[in-house]
């Protein structure tokens, strides 16, 4: 029996609050032009704890068959690409920098249109 992506979500959104992410939003991109079906957006408190969620993510989903197919990683931000689903792990001065929610959000309205 294969996995939902609605539960591999479910797990990734899970495994970020049990090490204390914060702030945690999921995007439903599936029925737009987006490069994902899903977005995960995180609050760290930090860096070494930024780099410690994506650890964490790699050491529990891997051995359960998830594809990490490339990040990209500095103290402030990592982005995981797992091929249908992106997973941005940032600090939260970043997050606002960056404001990633306005622009998925954007792209959520225009599939209601």
């Amino acid at each position: 029996m294969s996995i939902t992506i609605d539960e591999r979500v479910e797990r990734i959104v899970k495994l970020l609050d049990e090490k204390k992410a914060e702030n945690i939003e999921v995007f439903d991109l599936r029925d737009t032009d987006y490069i994902v079906k899903e977005v995960i957006i995180a609050d760290s408190m930090g860096g070494k704890h930024t780099s410690a969620l994506y650890d964490y993510m790699k050491e529990i989903l891997k051995p359960l068959g998830e594809e990490f197919i490339s990040s990209d990683e500095s103290d402030d931000w990592i982005v995981v690409d797992m091929g249908d689903i992106l997973v941005h792990i940032m600090t939260p001065a970043y997050r606002r920098r960056y404001d990633l929610e306005e622009f998925l959000s954007s792209l959520g309205k225009e599939k209601q249109d």
